[in-house]
């Protein structure tokens, strides 16, 4: 059987660890690079917790010892710098192709496989616990931020109580959803490397009776662990960056389906917008469209009046 590296022991362990542990595990899975220079010592003081704390953490994840766990640290890095090189390999060998083909291909690959794998049904769940929540919060950090806040753009011109939270704060994270109720919904967008800040914000929300959906790569990806509605779209490029088209994809087809669904509504906020934008755009420069001069005279400056 093959050993399970150590993020791999974190996320299985994840759900039984204790708050503190839960903490150091955060800390772990977000910088691993740093904490591989940490004595158990120096590693508690940094989480703010006690040396003997880190020793029982690391017995928790089935090592012998905390000497075993800064190994399987170091391992850790190795792999990922291994992982790196190879990524890095692999874009030089593209380069030496054609690289556009290769990356394009790549993406509809990635497409036609989340289109073969997603369940229909999920989906059409997914759509049904969005528009009969009260609040919507999206959760989306690193290499998915992008993601999320294309999706909260949207279901923010459809729906009123729709909420983006960010920041690199976990802390901060969990005061922007402390109001979560069961009558809400938490979207948590993830993808290797799986945010820890993003799986704890869904285990609160979890804790909190709160819906939960996730938009993540595989059915075995610790973002499902609090979920009961778990999209699955794939990320897989041989760059050194991973493919968010088919999550994007899968979030344009969550936007379209509410927009059916809610089709007079979504209607009635264009008009509204497009009103106002044909207002007050001569305010910006970016716009192309050209102003109503009648607008323009309407808002002349009071010198230019006469």
């Amino acid at each position: 059987m093959k050993r399970s590296n150590l993020l791999d022991r974190i996320n299985e362990k994840y759900s039984s660890l204790s708050r503190g542990q839960k903490k150091l595990a955060a800390y772990i899975t977000d910088n691993y690079d740093q904490a591989v220079f940490l004595t158990a010592a120096k590693l508690g003081e940094v989480v703010g917790l006690s040396e003997s704390t880190v020793v029982r953490f690391a017995s928790k994840l089935g090592y012998k010892g905390f000497p075993q766990f800064h190994k399987a640290l170091e391992e850790l890095i190795y792999t990922e710098l291994e992982k790196s090189q190879k990524k890095t390999i692999s874009t030089n060998r593209t380069k030496k192709s054609k690289v556009l083909r290769s990356v394009i291909e790549c993406d509809l690959d990635n497409l036609k496989t989340t289109l073969e794998q997603i369940n229909p049904q999920t989906f059409e769940m997914a759509v049904d616990i969005i528009m009969n929540a009260d609040h919507i919060y999206v959760v989306g950090v690193r290499n998915c931020a992008p993601v999320a806040q294309f999706l909260y753009f949207y279901l923010a011109m459809i729906f009123k109580n729709v909420h983006l939270v960010q920041t690199s704060n976990i802390t901060e994270m969990f005061e922007q959803i402390i109001h979560v109720t069961k009558k809400d919904v938490v979207i948590g967008i993830s993808f290797p490397r799986y945010s820890m800040r993003t799986l704890k914000t869904m285990e609160f929300a979890n804790n909190k009776k709160a819906q939960v959906i996730t938009l993540t790569d595989s059915v075995h990806s610790p973002m499902n662990l609090y979920s009961s509605c778990n999209l699955i779209a794939k990320s897989k490029m041989s760059s050194i960056v991973d493919s968010m088209t088919a999550p994007i994809s899968v979030v344009n087809a969550i936007i379209a389906a509410i927009s059916m669904r809610k089709k007079s509504q979504v209607v009635k906020n264009i008009e509204t917008l497009e009103a106002v934008w044909d207002e007050y755009q001569f305010y910006e420069n970016d716009e192309i469209d050209h102003v109503d001069e009648a607008i323009k005279n309407k808002y002349k400056p009071i010198g230019e009046l006469n």
